[in-house]
């Protein structure tokens, strides 16, 4: 009772293929893109919006100091300062957004205006605070009140 086995050596013609053609891809990457498209500038415009609300918080502590100093010596202090020589002036204070915003402080003995100008991905964003507590922000800050 030898009975041979025979095997059929070519593929079946109605089995399926299984993986993606190269349309469905296609359509994959184009979706993809398209919501890059969409979410890298509202990601972008939250990062800027979010550096700019602490570059805010800033210009409040840095007032803080001023404020400190003129109920020491009933004046602020007179000066005319970018963000290093506030720094020295004001060892307590350390800004947090220095890589995103320069600071400047103008000051006379009885008021003081400190600004906030944003660099690189920030450049546009122009806040201020003075001894009256007026505050500005440009437009390009993303909110202009704070």
């Amino acid at each position: 009772m030898n009975q041979a086995v025979q095997f059929n050596a070519q593929p079946r013609a109605n089995k399926s293929q299984a993986g993606f053609t190269l349309i469905e891809l296609m359509v994959a990457a184009v979706v993809l893109a398209i919501l890059l498209a969409v979410a890298l500038p509202a990601y972008t415009s939250y990062i800027n919006k979010s550096r700019a609300k602490s570059a805010s918080a800033d210009l409040a502590a840095l007032a803080l100091n001023m404020e400190n100093r003129f109920q020491l010596q009933l004046s602020y202090p007179v000066y005319a300062a970018n963000t290093a020589a506030t720094n020295a002036i004001f060892s307590a204070w350390s800004p947090t957004q220095s890589s995103y915003f320069n600071y400047t402080m103008v000051s006379t003995a009885s008021s003081y205006t400190l600004t906030a100008t944003g660099k690189g991905n920030s450049a546009g964003c122009t806040l201020s605070l003075n001894n009256l507590n007026a505050r500005t922000a440009s437009s390009a800050c993303g909110f202009t009140a704070w």
